[in-house]
């Protein structure tokens, strides 16, 4: 096809390329364009963690947050009952939302271990789950009165801070920690007859005693005098010597 000048001509007079294709707005490139390239001077990090022992099972969140020149502005741990790991995660977040609404912080970045809560943030997962979906529009909505608002994941040993609180505000509520995951397996693996009451021990005996007898009209007949309660029963092992 050859190209008309002036019909397909761009604002500065270039022909178009018609093999150039043009990316369609998908959410990635969305969610790249509504940060700035840099982040304003003066914004908070909040490092943020759930727990949940059980999962669902006893829960808990916490949130380190660090002003601009990085000394920690605030440590929050608290014990939020039986809910799932995802669900803990998404109160640790809305605990660092609250706590920059209501005090006048505008820019704030958040790290969390959670992919799934990070990935949904930015635009990347769907919420499907019915628990999760009025914690992410809460969320969304706080972030969204923010002047800049980054949440960005990173790996469990740079989130020990949050980690460890939130470990801490379960061991306060008196939660049990989990036993060690391979013994655990191996009980549940043992078959429930080996798992049933032990039978009971068999009497304790007295040591054994040797005593010389003879057998005289069906009766054996100690040589010396023994000390046994009257109708006790005895077992004998004989040892007849033999006659020269």
């Amino acid at each position: 096809m050859q190209l008309v000048p002036g019909k397909f001509a761009g604002k500065c007079g270039a022909p178009m390329n018609p093999t150039r294709k043009i990316p369609p707005p998908g959410s990635a490139r969305l969610f790249a364009d509504s940060h700035p390239a840099a982040p304003p001077p003066g914004v908070y990090v909040a490092n943020i963690d759930g727990a949940s022992r059980g999962n669902p099972g006893p829960a808990s969140y916490a949130v380190v947050l660090r002003d601009p020149e990085g000394k920690i502005a605030l440590e929050l741990a608290k014990s939020i009952g039986r809910e799932t790991n995802n669900v803990a995660e998404y109160f640790a977040l809305l605990a660092a939302l609250d706590y920059a609404a209501s005090h006048n912080i505008a820019a704030l970045r958040v790290r969390s271990d959670s992919e799934l809560l990070v990935r949904q943030m930015q635009g990347r997962y769907k919420v499907k789950s019915a628990d999760l979906k009025p914690l992410y529009e809460r969320a969304t909505k706080l972030s969204r009165q923010l002047r800049y608002f980054a949440i960005e994941h990173v790996r469990r040993e740079l989130n020990r801070d949050a980690d460890a609180l939130a470990n801490v505000a379960l061991d306060s509520a008196g939660v049990r920690k989990f036993e060690d995951r391979k013994s655990r397996i191996a009980n549940e693996i043992v078959p429930a007859a080996a798992r049933a009451t032990p039978a009971p021990a068999p009497p304790r005996a007295n040591p054994p005693r040797t005593l010389r007898a003879r057998f005289l009209r069906g009766v054996f007949v100690p040589a010396d005098p023994v000390d046994l309660p009257e109708g006790s029963e005895v077992t004998l092992n004989l040892r007849i010597p033999l006659k020269q």
